[in-house]
């Protein structure tokens, strides 16, 4: 007998991708009317010019040429990602239980417009431009994210990599929290630690971080749908991560053998 789905109308905003896809089967599987708002994926040139305005040029040409490795280095790792997937039984293929509408960015009046007439119960993000203030507070349901580190230790990108190259392994997971203005800095609802296998590099970091969390973004929507969040600030050290630059990943990666 077919499990029956928690009543719900779930937004999710995403650029796409193989982890997106994960969760978005996990919450189809789970809930009644799950609507995909899919982003155009931002280009690479927009994404250099705005951490060059951050960090420099060297430091964003560096990050945008581990960004070209690693996109590289996938075509490698697919008997491991294979095996994510079977040892946490999750799906990246295409749903079609999952209704997918394009929009240009999450940030336009036509995504806010298709937003409103879809009045979602809960929105959920994952790998999506940042809400603008405007978006956000436009949005009366509870906004969501998932986002593969552990908050607040490790907002930004690359958290489990950078867990490892700071050897803190205990802290190599994924977080669900709410969204505020800032870069992952929303109280947490909750998180999950994985170990990563010695075959695992940055190629598959995220991959397994999303296929060992699929449990606590569904458990996340079932509370904002009825009313439960139960959202927690942690204390502790809080930095946001970018990229490492080619030449750190490489020197990590020869020196500790952390790919």
């Amino acid at each position: 007998m077919a499990e029956m789905k928690r009543a719900g109308r779930v937004v999710v905003v995403t650029a796409g991708g193989r982890n997106p896809q994960i969760l978005i089967n996990a919450l189809a599987h789970h809930f009644s009317e799950v609507v995909v708002l899919m982003e155009p994926a931002e280009s690479k040139g927009i994404f250099v010019r705005r951490r060059a305005r951050k960090l420099g040029w060297p430091m964003a040409l560096g990050q945008l040429a581990t960004m070209i490795a690693s996109k590289f280095g996938k075509r490698f790792t697919k008997r491991r990602a294979r095996e994510i997937l079977a040892a946490y039984g999750v799906s990246d293929a295409p749903n079609a239980d999952a209704r997918t509408v394009p929009i240009p960015s999450i940030n336009t009046p036509e995504a806010l417009h298709t937003l409103t007439e879809l009045s979602p119960d809960v929105v959920f993000l994952v790998s999506c431009r940042m809400l603008s203030a405007t978006t956000l507070s436009a949005i009366s349901c509870p906004v969501i994210n998932f986002h593969a580190g552990i908050n607040p230790r490790y907002r930004g990108l690359m958290g489990g990599y950078w867990a490892r190259v700071n050897r803190d392994e205990e802290n190599f997971g994924a977080t669900v929290h709410l969204v505020d203005a800032g870069v992952d800095t929303g109280d947490i609802l909750y998180q999950t630690r994985m170990t990563p296998d010695t075959a695992d590099t940055m190629h598959t970091y995220p991959l397994l971080q999303t296929a060992a969390a699929t449990d606590i973004a569904v458990r996340a929507v079932e509370d904002a749908l009825a009313g439960t969040l139960r959202p927690m600030a942690v204390a502790g050290p809080s930095q946001q991560w970018y990229h490492p630059p080619v030449w750190t990943w490489i020197w990590t990666g020869l020196s500790r053998g952390i790919w």
